[in-house]
């Protein structure tokens, strides 16, 4: 255990406070880039919050019960990065000294995977809507796990955010469900500075913030003194007592505080204070001025008693939790298979090889993606997901279940209301929170597009959440072009480790769910509205996870043309195969769900589909047609849309656009000469 201090806790207080203000501003300078006003001004906060009230163990940094800490303004990284070093953690002072360098351990943003990392935030409002992810699993996995006397889940969401993040959109949307929910284990610190990157919010954000989050059904509480360690405390201790309601700590503060000529206003934002400067502001301060990267003894060894507190606090945990084991059993092998990150044994018993025989009654993918995913939740507990007030149209209710709410906490059904951008934010949170298997979001896919930050930032850790959009083209018919996607296919596709799904009827669909679930990244699942028929069902599964394969063989023969296509234009691909055979032309149909499954198959598998001596093909897709070349080549033909859609009964929608089986068997007999 650590030994008592020698100087008196105020003095070790502000000591301590400078450095990390010090360790930020030393970094950032030698880097010559970042942000040192943040980190200057909310310093104090942070403080407090890390030395007095967060529960967390350096050495196990993913032990379960561990309080979270989102640093939501990720450009003020280096204060994080300051505490991880100073509290314990993998991070040494080598690290910071390398802030902003090629592939150090510590990136401009905070990023998922380094050592106490939570998530990777930048895109401001991105963080403190995760938050609302991890106190919402926090909630749940609590009611669903806790037994009297037995509170093994039990631990706060802390967050940091800027004016910037509660500026941003999806962090009202967020908060307002956190409010709606009564998350009272989210508590949000604002660094209310007055200052955003090129002026002072009075230019851009006058509104009444601490109004607002009241409105929202927060606890508001008011910090007058950011540098005030006692108050900050003190605001925390208060949050913690009311958890009915998330709370809000304003906390006034003074960015770039210290920097005699920088100090309260942007200058002292985004740039290094400049190596001048930086001596002032140690002067001003009463630290070493020619000092770089100084860690005083008696600072760190305040800050290390983070080391044995956390293991001191994990042990009490894993004490309670193997008394937990053995009056509650079952529950506590649910709890740890839900906490090992894996798909349990079994999980697709009930996912049919075969949902529909060849040519049975046509269904929508909606519909059957309905089935599919009923089929896997029934045997995971803690899969939950939900839709933007949509779930009559997307079809992804779990039977049996009803909705989660502020008194109903093991509901596994998620309202997020006209929500998208919060939801895909949220759900990346509920990801990251541990303890949650494969949750997934629902809704129009033209609306992916208020999707695609967080959808790019699941992509980007690496987390495995499952988005899945229905009313996926034209074929939404009579709604029209604001609600038909043309372009949003290809967009998706165009993100680094996503794996897109696009069945083309109730047997594929089954696989795509299978092939999403077995994904340790994020997957997009793509459902039609319309009704489609329904194929033969050999080799569909396997075929799907292999992300394309030969859905009809061309009879009599090495095949003349290839036929491509996805989702619902398979079905246009077929029809015109059974054509273009009247005129003795060989077509082999590729149904191809998944690009990204197909490109990480082997050479020989590709080329078994797709033979690279067949160069006359034919792609038909009722989308974009931005990233086709790949598979046609320079001398095949893509049916395609580059114009938005239209009104009217989709049939004729199809038909006066173009993507019909008539238009490939033309294409076909073109580039054949015939």
């Amino acid at each position: 255990m650590a030994t008592a201090p020698t100087i008196d806790s105020a003095a070790l207080d502000t000591l301590s406070v400078n450095t990390i203000r010090f360790l930020a501003v030393d970094a950032v300078q030698k880097a010559n880039s970042g942000h040192p006003g943040l980190p200057l001004g909310a310093a104090p906060m942070a403080y407090a919050l890390w030395t007095r009230y967060l529960h967390h163990n350096p050495r196990s940094p993913r032990w379960h019960n561990r309080d979270r800490f989102i640093l939501s303004a990720g450009h003020g990284s280096m204060l994080l990065y300051a505490l991880l070093h100073l509290t314990g953690y993998d991070l040494s002072l080598d690290d910071l000294k390398l802030f902003r360098q090629y592939d150090s351990h510590t990136p401009g943003h905070p990023e998922y995977g380094e050592a106490g990392v939570e998530t990777t935030t930048g895109p401001l409002g991105q963080g403190i809507s995760n938050a609302v992810g991890f106190a919402w699993a926090e909630a749940f996995l609590a009611a669903t796990f806790n037994r009297p006397g037995y509170n093994v889940v039990d631990h706060y969401t802390y967050v940091i955010a800027s004016d910037g993040d509660l500026m941003e959109g999806v962090s009202s949307e967020a908060s307002s469900l956190a409010g709606h929910l009564k998350l009272g284990k989210l508590i949000v610190l604002y660094d209310d500075n007055k200052v955003m990157l090129s002026n002072d919010t009075a230019a851009a954000f006058t509104e009444d913030v601490k109004a607002r989050y009241t409105a929202y059904g927060w606890q508001v509480i008011s910090v007058a003194d950011g540098n005030n360690v006692e108050e900050v405390a003190q605001a925390i201790a208060d949050a913690k007592r009311d958890t009915e309601r998330p709370t809000l700590i304003d906390v006034r503060t003074i960015i770039g505080f210290g920097s005699p000529n920088k100090q309260g206003t942007n200058k002292a934002h985004g740039e290094p204070l400049g190596a001048e400067e930086v001596k002032l502001t140690k002067k001003a301060l009463g630290w070493p001025e020619d000092a770089q990267f100084y860690v005083p003894g008696e600072a760190l060894e305040h800050f290390r008693a983070a080391i044995d507190n956390g293991a001191k606090w994990e042990a009490e945990w894993n004490d309670l939790f193997k008394k937990y084991k053995a009056e509650h059993p079952d529950l506590a092998a649910q709890y740890e298979a839900a906490f090992s990150n894996k798909l349990p044994a079994g999980w697709d018993a009930d996912l049919p090889a075969t949902l529909q025989p060849a040519g049975s009654k046509a269904t929508a993918t909606r519909d059957a993606n309905n089935v599919a995913l009923n089929a896997i939740a029934k045997h995971i507990p803690t899969m939950i997901g939900g839709d933007a007030d949509l779930s009559g149209s997307t079809k992804t209710l779990i039977a049996g279940q009803p909705l989660f709410s502020a008194t109903n906490r093991t509901a596994r059904n998620l309202q997020f209301g006209v929500r998208e951008h919060a939801m895909g934010a949220i759900i990346n949170g509920l990801t990251l929170h541990g303890g949650i298997i494969k949750p997934y979001t629902a809704t129009f896919m033209p609306f992916s597009d208020y999707m695609r930050p967080p959808i790019r930032l699941a992509c980007l850790m690496g987390i495995g959440p499952i988005f899945i959009f229905t009313h996926d083209s034209i074929g939404v018919g009579e709604d029209g072009p604001t609600h038909q996607p043309i372009e949003q296919l290809a967009a998706l596709r165009a993100i680094p480790h996503i794996t897109v799904l696009r069945p083309a009827d109730a047997n594929e669909t089954v696989g795509a769910w299978k092939a999403a679930m077995e994904q340790t990244g994020p997957s997009v699942l793509v459902f039609t509205r319309q009704k489609l028929p329904i194929y033969a069902p050999d080799g569909v599964i396997e075929g799907v996870s292999r992300g394309a394969y030969i859905r009809a063989e061309a009879e009599g023969g090495t095949p003349d043309v290839l036929l491509l296509s996805t989702g619902s234009e398979v079905s246009l691909a077929m029809a015109a195969r059974d054509e273009l055979a009247k005129s003795g032309i060989k077509a082999r149909v590729v149904s191809m769900p998944s690009w990204e499954l197909f490109r990480r198959q082997d050479k020989s598998y590709r080329d078994q589909v797709l033979p690279p001596s067949i160069t006359a093909r034919v792609a038909i897709e009722a989308a974009s047609p931005f990233g086709w070349h790949e598979w046609t080549g320079a001398h095949g033909t893509i049916i395609a849309l580059d114009r938005f859609g239209a009104s009217g009964p989709y049939e004729t929608v199809y038909e006066h656009l173009g993507i019909t089986s008539g238009a490939v068997v033309s294409a076909a007999k073109a580039l054949l000469g015939k």
